[in-house]
């Protein structure tokens, strides 16, 4: 049992990734004990608006639309841990301000919507620069481990802090809350000060200047293996992944619950998110598509069932598997663009990736909450299911037809899922029985639907590519 948790938690050895693990898990418990209260207030000011809850998570993602890319092309240009510092320092300067301005009684619903928009300046400046920073922290043979801790510290933080802002709601009052919460968002900034620069993984970056959006763009567009996760998350984010918009209305107005009936949900929620972590941690190898495809396919499946609940109990209980596919498919694709990808394009790549995961939010919320002003909150839950489960099918056919393959059901002697070689692949993709390996990409190993194969030339990569690939 030592031995399994030691490799679970073998990236936390490294003492700059425990400072970084540290200072965001006490950051992140408190940004979401500030959005549990926030939305709780929005609620309140706004007569029980789902369409208010909406244009508040909008305005909290329009600055990851217009600025992540920029921000992707400072991370491969400047000091990584610098600009982490400077953006964590204007998240707490802004939440400090918020807390007092809700503590003096004189909030009002414009003065959310404002805040909402601050903070979401300095959450795309931070976010896709703290993405590329994991790489910095560990070698190369931790990375996949520290990733899949990253998102069990955000995981644990969307446990922790729901729950606890549901109890100091019922307790210490909304301005309460904020003052806790803003407290514990200015740890970043010391944990990253405090880091042995000597001890971080650097590369050296050739032509500094010239690290152009564009050329990030047009290196994603030559590579399936990126394009694709890309792509199926742009979806899935935007559609599919509404959860702070729809679950406090659904808590609220289908279910007529109290603050901490809320925060249990959005707890049953993380509880799920925090398994699917945690599957991760374990991960040594690159994984596959069909695996990353196969999440996506379960959790609008999940969705849709979460739409359809009858009641509060039944709810909460299905967002636990929905909560684990949800991130597991987050963090698979993550992962599998992550380690694909080269060093001097990490930063712009990782920008894109989180501007279509992160960055359609205020489009998907917005309609989100418009859905629910007129359909319903439910239906609201289970129609993005359906898109994300025709996304994931949609993903399928892609991979299918671009790697020449085709599914082979067998039912005698025992049944069984294979994928069948059919056709060569068409022109100029990359067979999907084996994953592009960048010329300076981060291994030396090929993959095949996520297991190790044989040894290859990074420079003179050959397909790997058996007659029949299980699922």
């Amino acid at each position: 049992m030592r031995a399994g948790l030691n490799s679970t938690f073998r990236s936390l050895q490294v003492p700059n990734y425990r400072l970084f693990a540290g200072g965001q898990l006490v950051k992140l418990i408190g940004v979401w004990m500030m959005f549990t209260a926030q939305d709780w207030l929005v609620l309140e000011l706004s007569d029980n608006s789902p369409g208010a809850l909406g244009t508040v998570t909008a305005l909290q993602f329009v600055p990851v639309m217009v600025l992540t890319l920029w921000s992707g092309r400072l991370a491969d240009r400047y000091d990584k841990r610098k600009l982490l510092i400077w953006a964590n320092a204007a998240f707490a300067v802004f939440a400090i301000a918020f807390a007092v301005l809700v503590a003096s009684g004189v909030v009002v619903l414009w003065h959310v919507f404002v805040f909402a928009l601050l903070l979401g300046i300095a959450n795309a400046i931070e976010t896709p620069v703290r993405q590329a920073f994991v790489s910095e922290l560990v070698e190369l043979r931790l990375l996949p481990n520290a990733l899949a801790l990253s998102a069990a510290t955000f995981n644990v933080a969307r446990i922790s802090g729901p729950a606890l802002a549901g109890v100091l709601l019922a307790t210490v009052s909304t301005p309460g809350v904020f003052l806790i919460s803003t407290v514990l968002a200015i740890a970043p900034v010391f944990t990253y000060i405090r880091m042995r620069t000597a001890e971080l993984h650097r590369t050296d970056r050739k032509n500094r200047g010239g690290a152009r959006v564009i050329d990030g763009l047009r290196y994603v567009g030559k590579r399936h293996d990126l394009l694709l996760p890309i792509c199926l998350m742009a979806v899935i984010g935007m559609i599919g992944f509404n959860f702070p918009v729809t679950l406090a209305a659904l808590a609220k107005i289908d279910f007529n619950a109290g603050p901490s009936s809320f925060g249990l949900l959005t707890t049953a929620l993380a509880i799920g998110s925090l398994g699917g972590a945690l599957a991760g941690t374990r991960r040594r190898s690159r994984p596959g598509v069909y695996r990353v495809i196969g999440a996506a396919l379960l959790f609008g499946l999940f969705e849709v069932a979460v739409g359809f609940a009858p009641n509060f109990a039944v709810a909460a209980l299905l967002l636990v598997p929905t909560g684990f596919f949800s991130i597991y498919l987050a963090q698979g694709a993550n992962h599998r663009v992550q380690m694909g990808v080269d060093p001097e394009f990490r930063g712009r790549v990782m920008a894109l990736y989180v501007l279509v995961f992160l960055g359609t939010t205020p489009i998907g919320a917005t309609l989100a909450g418009w859905w629910g002003e007129h359909f319903g909150v439910s239906s609201s839950i289970w129609a993005a299911g359906l898109v994300s489960f025709a996304a994931a099918v949609g993903a399928l056919i892609w991979q299918l037809r671009v790697g020449g393959e085709r599914i082979q059901v067998r039912v005698r002697p025992r049944w069984s899922v294979r994928l069948v070689r059919s056709t060569e692949p068409e022109s100029g993709a990359v067979p999907a029985a084996r994953s592009h390996a960048p010329s300076s990409g981060p291994s030396d190993w090929e993959t095949v639907d996520g297991q190790e194969g044989r040894r290859v030339s990074r420079s003179h990569a050959e397909p790997v590519a058996p007659s029949r690939v299980r699922i």
